[in-house]
């Protein structure tokens, strides 16, 4: 029996996981930086935190199973700030390989991966045509039916939309008196302008998000919802 509700797959047993697996579940890798520059007044876990907020709203929409965040991707323009944790093209490559691989020896045929960031879409569509029926959710593109929210759509890095998605996740860790002067991105690992950010807008752009991720999904594969 197809189950109702979507989980996250490190709170299920083997077993449980095995029987959401044999129905068919889809599944979701979401991807996301655990450590990485996003200006002076954002955390290091930003894409991560984004990645399983957005997960875990799926969750609340879909009966899919989740996979644990990948924190760790292809971010070339943000080595030389302290911090930021990186791998090549090439070995990101392969860890998702490994990753899809072992759900798939575990009988999963329906895998999405949910990306956060810009410089691992190319990587991830490759990994994605090489392995076949593969869906790949990039952030960048979705959610554009909260962009009239929004006094200033450039940018694209701690800018005002992920200062918002992080105003509305976690207030406390973002520091709106150390925002950056907008386009001096060697020194400050920011472009945009993020001044203008606030809760109301984030809580907006995550449920266009996600609305967004689960069209695609059930579009993708309509019998399994």
């Amino acid at each position: 029996m197809t189950e109702r509700t979507g989980v996250w797959l490190e709170d299920l047993t083997w077993q449980e996981a095995k029987a959401r697996f044999d129905a068919g579940a889809v599944v979701v890798v979401p991807v996301g930086a655990a450590s990485k520059a996003h200006g002076p007044h954002l955390p290091l876990k930003t894409d991560a935190l984004t990645a399983r907020a957005l997960a875990q709203k799926l969750i609340e929409r879909l009966p899919v199973v989740v996979a644990p965040v990948v924190g760790f991707g292809f971010y070339p323009a943000f080595t030389e700030f302290a911090g930021s944790q990186h791998l090549t093209a090439d070995t990101f490559k392969a860890l998702m390989r490994e990753l899809i691989g072992n759900l798939r020896g575990h009988g999963v045929r329906r895998i999405a991966i949910l990306n956060t960031g810009v410089s691992t879409e190319k990587p991830l569509d490759e990994v994605a045509g090489e392995l076949g029926d593969v869906a790949v959710l990039h952030m960048r593109l979705s959610g554009a039916g909260a962009d009239t929210l929004f006094d200033n759509l450039e940018g694209g890095h701690a800018d005002e939309r992920e200062t918002s998605v992080m105003l509305a996740l976690e207030p406390r860790s973002v520091r709106m008196d150390r925002l950056a002067p907008e386009g001096d991105f060697k020194t400050t690992a920011a472009t945009g302008d993020g001044s203008r950010a606030s809760a109301f807008k984030g809580e907006r752009l995550i449920e266009a998000r996600v609305e967004d991720m689960a069209a695609a999904l059930a579009a993708r594969w309509p019998d399994a919802f």
